[in-house]
């Protein structure tokens, strides 16, 4: 058994490679982390809550802390349908802390939409349609769909990492219709990015075209997942994977450790 994570490594030192256009979004990209060293304010801490004084620790050190805070959609994280309103299904929505983990680990499928999807436009049913058949995988009740668009390719510190491909309610309808429970992808949002909808709603007035890939899940329930990471090293099918979100009550998302396993 293969163990392949399909998680963004999280570092706070991150926040000063993003670009400036995006700062504003990095609580969903970079932790804030208070680090306290062994040899510096870990050894401080610990002083002051033995009262002793650094020669009595091993080596003049205490321990290693942080702190930090975070967003509930921070990285890869998994999202609950309270995210997507306070109510999913007519019944009112679950929170992450509602959801089981047996419904966090599934078979998991690839579908790789390079050939077809378009940085800031929405993924087709179509280019879906065709991702699923050159998969050639069985997508079984309560799977995993995982959507690779490319952005692989691109590092956050780069605009074309923000520029990516996105999903609309007919896409999330689309694959949740197939039967699929968890829908990822390795894009930093699952919509079109937040700019394009908003000129478009500008242009066009059409409310509908707000966030229509996540309100989808309004009528019908999934665990939207963003910003994997490493789908490259998957095979199209044949795989488990799991989802294991932080245990936070009464939250719309957690960060999670995503993580395949391949026979």
């Amino acid at each position: 058994m293969q163990l392949i994570d399909l998680t963004r490594m999280l570092d706070s030192a991150d926040f000063d490679r993003l670009p400036e256009q995006v700062k504003g979004s990095a609580s969903v990209l970079v932790p804030q982390v208070e680090y306290m060293t062994p040899a510096g304010k870990g050894a401080e801490v610990m002083c002051g809550l033995f009262g002793c004084e650094r020669h009595h620790l091993p080596g003049g050190e205490g321990w290693g802390e942080e702190r930090i805070r975070i967003n509930s959609h921070l990285g890869t994280h998994v999202d609950a349908p309270l995210h997507y309103g306070s109510m999913c299904e007519g019944a009112p929505a679950r929170t992450i802390g509602d959801i089981g983990l047996t419904e966090l680990y599934c078979d998991g499928l690839v579908l790789d939409v390079r050939p077809w999807a378009k940085p800031n436009e929405a993924i087709e049913v179509s280019a879906l349609q065709a991702a699923l058949e050159a998969n050639g995988g069985e997508v079984t009740p309560g799977c995993a769909l995982l959507i690779r668009t490319g952005q692989e390719a691109y590092d956050l510190s780069e605009m074309a990492w923000y520029s990516y491909p996105g999903m609309s309610r007919e896409g999330t309808l689309f694959l949740g219709g197939l039967g699929a429970k968890v829908l990822g992808t390795d894009a930093v949002g699952w919509d079109r990015p937040f700019g394009v909808m908003r000129r478009v709603f500008r242009e066009t007035g059409d409310a509908s075209q707000i966030w229509d890939g996540h309100f989808a899940g309004r009528d019908r329930e999934v665990f939207i997942v963003q910003q994997l990471d490493n789908l490259q090293a998957l095979p199209a099918h044949g795989f488990k994977v799991g989802f294991f979100p932080m245990k936070l009550n009464r939250c719309s998302a957690a960060p999670a450790r995503v993580v395949a396993f391949v026979a």
